[in-house]
């Protein structure tokens, strides 16, 4: 898996072959023809970048006359929310599945790619979602990663300071010394002129994400390895305590009491971090863009890094981040021909078009994988850097295989269970039964 990834990584930014022509007549098109072109209703995914696909949207429309809607689900109701709309006779024309799992639940509604434009330009076909059949049915259009967001002028400073437990960041390769580090800096919180090490673990319900998907990726990944599987219908959850170590660690080391955190989001945590009031926030590379826009943001670009995220698992000094994708495009095969036709122009204008590609990979902050990007046109943000670093560095990447978590039903019950654990409402033996006993249901209740 590391290795597709990285080849990946580098195929996108070696330019072997532009498409011809692949955005068909979304790049010519007259506004005159705009009726006849068909329109895009496309369902956005991440909230975080709401502002940037409606500026693209209208950046769209108006070089080609075709209109581009953008709708975007609330944070953790994706599934919900498409369920809602494609009901509708103005239904998403353009719309995305997390993995394998989300295409046996659209599946009725997903076109066939295999013969576009935007399936032949992608770098690594193997990363497509296909079906028995042998059709494409999925396409990811951005690889991502995510691990310890970290202010480097903040862990500098503490490195200088008397019996600091490391001398840098390079030292930190454990969970052990990650540990020793932390708990030293939390001491000296005041001193470094911080709240606490790392920003608020949100719980907030439908925030939860970077725990029961993000974090649990790391244990449930090393179940797989164990078993030599790729799912499993029952897991034991058996590095559980690995989970429960970092997840504490987060809590007791926190700029927020652990019992007030029902009430803090994704965007709160980041909040705390871009204002200097957090050493360290566990997200992904798409969160250069949420810090870079706050206002009073104190923390210089060249200071925000990655380290992996130690949990005391085997081998973790050769772990690197855990990247991949759950981004993936689907047309909608029930709306027109027109509509389909002109949602396909539209995503192979963000690929091929020199405006389109500029979107992609400045303002989304996408590591496309696609073989149309030159190696000037991989994202600039110093996030999307240190990732792309990590994976030719050497490291051991952690692929996501939370993909395969059974439900989004699975995953509530999992963020809720966490929830209660850090309001000392629920002993950690219970959050891991209810794990299991939820992954064993949901799975039972998908076939």
């Amino acid at each position: 898996m590391k290795k597709k990834l990285v080849s990946v990584a580098l195929c996108a930014a070696m330019v072997t072959g532009m498409l011809s022509g692949c955005a068909g007549s979304s790049t010519t098109a007259k506004k005159e023809g705009s009726n006849a072109a068909g329109k895009v209703y496309y369902l956005n995914f991440k909230p975080e970048v709401t502002d940037v696909w409606e500026e693209i949207a209208k950046t769209y429309t108006e070089k080609t006359g075709v209109e581009v809607k953008v709708v975007t689900a609330a944070g953790g109701n994706y599934e919900s929310t498409l369920k809602s709309e494609i009901a509708k006779t103005d239904a998403p024309t353009l719309f995305q599945i997390n993995g394998p799992i989300g295409y046996q639940s659209w599946k009725d509604y997903c076109a066939d790619l295999k013969d576009s434009d935007f399936y032949a330009a992608l770098s690594d076909k193997s990363l497509a979602i296909t079906g028995e059949d042998g059709g494409v049915y999925g396409i990811p259009y951005t690889i991502e990663g995510y691990g310890i967001i970290y202010n480097d002028a903040i862990m500098e400073k503490y490195f200088a300071t008397s019996g600091a437990k490391a001398a840098s960041v390079d030292e930190i390769n454990s969970f052990d010394k990650l540990k020793e580090v932390v708990e030293d800096m939390q001491a000296k919180k005041d001193e470094l002129g911080i709240k606490g090490v790392f920003a608020s673990t949100s719980l907030l319900p439908g925030e939860e994400w970077r725990w029961q998907t993000h974090l649990a990726d790391l244990p449930i990944y090393e179940e797989y390895q164990d078993k030599g599987v790729n799912d499993l219908d029952e897991i034991e959850f058996t590095y559980s305590d690995q989970f429960k170590n970092i997840f504490d660690l987060y809590l007791n080391n926190s700029t927020t009491d652990p019992k007030m955190l029902g009430s803090k989001g994704v965007n709160d945590s980041m909040a705390e971090f871009a204002l200097g009031q957090a050493a360290m926030v566990q997200n992904g590379n798409w969160a250069w863009s949420q810090i870079a826009e706050v206002s009073g943001n104190v923390v210089d670009a060249e200071d925000i890094k990655f380290l992996p995220i130690y949990m005391g698992l085997k081998d973790e000094d050769k772990q690197g981040l855990c990247v991949g994708t759950e981004n993936y495009f689907c047309i909608n095969k029930q709306v027109s021909e027109a509509d389909q036709k002109a949602s396909l122009d539209f995503i192979n204008w963000l690929i091929s078009d020199e405006t389109g590609k500029d979107y992609m990979t400045n303002k989304l902050g996408n590591i496309a994988p696609f073989t149309t990007f030159a190696d000037d046109e991989k994202p600039s943000d110093p996030l999307a850097q240190n990732l792309l670093a990590y994976m030719e560095g050497g490291k051991t990447s952690i692929p996501w295989i939370f993909t395969t978590f059974p439900s989004q039903t699975f995953k509530d019950n999992f963020g809720g269970a966490l929830l209660e654990y850090a309001q000392g409402t629920m002993s950690w033996d219970e959050v891991k039964a209810t794990v299991i006993d939820q992954w064993k249901t949901e799975k039972a209740a998908a076939k």
